[in-house]
């Protein structure tokens, strides 16, 4: 674990007196007693959300569901905006910025994927039971809890059940609420609930663009028209070129950056040269420069591999900004003096979340755990064990109220 420098010990020092008051108010004692006494209203939202399917690009049922949680839950200003992003507000006497706290409501798996959960003990089994069926959890818990504490926050607090964050969904719906959104250029930070653990916070956002490469050529038998161009013989040139390539080898060592030819198809048959092949690429990267040096030898790479007849098309399909959260910073102060509180290990984490695109707006941003175990993620065998959940719900808690306090100064 790194040392911290003397400028950030002095600032988690005051950070940490504000969170022993913070912790000792009755207000935030009754939200921490509603969280000891509903663990099994939450194990029942979780599981009925996870009967709901979300895939990316489909998660609108999911959506729905979870407006009707938040009117319920007593949440102002409750709406689907134009993205489909689920939203809901804890108001504040101070009306100012926001600080956006969400959860994604779409998982990897596939229009016609089984999700409805099952359960092994204390498990929780199915597709999505850890991401983000946790973190959606994590979202209605801390509504309940504040709502159930009457308690008023610092400032105004926007809820959001989004969508879009996992895959070709690129971060949609997180890039509209910054974007697009009706409160965009108002929050003045954000906190995205990601999956299980406790101490986990991932403030570097691991950047990534994405292609689609598609190689197009005339087509033929395999002997008698042999020698005309091959897309699939081209496009493996272009991969075995790409993956050479210094800027992935000698300048990014390590895990700095990597290259992954995920999807690869093309042809009809063992007998035919394919009319077009084609492939995803996905680049990843912890600097942006990198990402940017790299989709701008793409078009070199192809130009110099493919003569005619044969062609090509070049679309991007994906684009996560690579940023980082300073350090120190207030953001920082306030999640050290909690996890220092509650007797937890901070564990810094590089990842791509949603708050790759606050991260990169210079919005002081992290993902944070939710809670309990989980494994298998992004496979059928995906669980989840909520036991011991209700200290990271705490850690979340006093995070929130701790920030929007600092914010507003």
């Amino acid at each position: 674990m790194p040392r911290l420098s003397p400028l950030a010990t002095a600032h988690t020092a005051l950070a940490q007196h504000r969170i022993s008051a913070l912790a000792a108010c009755l207000p935030v004692h009754r939200a921490f007693h509603w969280l000891h006494l509903h663990q099994s209203q939450l194990r029942k939202w979780q599981l009925e959300m996870l009967a709901i399917p979300a895939p990316t690009f489909h998660e609108s049922a999911r959506a729905a569901w979870f407006l009707d949680r938040f009117r319920a839950l007593g949440l102002a200003n409750v709406h689907l905006d134009e993205a489909g992003n689920a939203l809901g507000e804890l108001p504040s006497t101070n009306p100012g910025p926001y600080l956006l706290v969400s959860a994604h409501l779409d998982t990897v798996f596939p229009v016609g994927t089984d999700t409805v959960p099952r359960e092994d003990g204390a498990r929780i089994l199915g597709p999505g039971a850890c991401d983000n069926a946790a973190g959606l959890t994590a979202l209605l818990a801390l509504i309940a809890a504040m709502r159930f504490a009457k308690i008023t926050p610092p400032m105004p607090i926007l809820f959001a059940a989004n969508v879009c964050e996992e895959g070709e969904g690129d971060l949609r719906g997180m890039r509209h609420i910054f974007q697009q959104g009706a409160d965009r250029g108002r929050i003045a930070a954000a906190i995205a609930l990601e999956g299980s653990g406790t101490g986990v916070a991932v403030t570097q956002a691991l950047g990534s663009r994405r292609f689609r490469v598609t190689i197009s050529g005339p087509g033929g038998h395999s002997w008698s028209d042999a020698g005309i161009p091959n897309p699939i013989t081209l496009l493996s040139r272009v991969i075995v070129q790409i993956a050479d390539l210094p800027i992935l080898n000698d300048v990014c060592p390590g895990d700095a950056c990597s290259f992954s030819p995920g999807i690869i198809g093309g042809g009809i048959s063992v007998n035919s040269i394919p009319e077009s092949a084609s492939a995803l690429f996905d680049f990843r990267a912890t600097q942006q420069t990198v990402l940017e040096a790299i989709a701008l030898q793409l078009p070199g790479i192809l130009n110099g591999l493919l003569q005619a007849p044969a062609t090509y098309t070049l679309e991007p399909i994906g684009d996560r900004p690579a940023a980082t959260l300073p350090d120190p910073s207030p953001f920082l102060d306030t999640l050290r003096a909690v996890d220092r509180h509650l007797g937890i290990r901070t564990e810094l984490r590089l990842g791509s979340t949603d708050a790759n695109i606050p991260l990169a707006l210079g919005i002081p941003s992290a993902a944070l755990a939710s809670g309990g175990t989980g494994g298998g993620i992004h496979t059928l065998g995906e669980w989840y064990d909520p036991t011991g959940r209700e200290v990271a719900h705490r850690r979340l808690l006093l995070v929130i109220l701790d920030l929007a306090q600092s914010l507003i100064g």
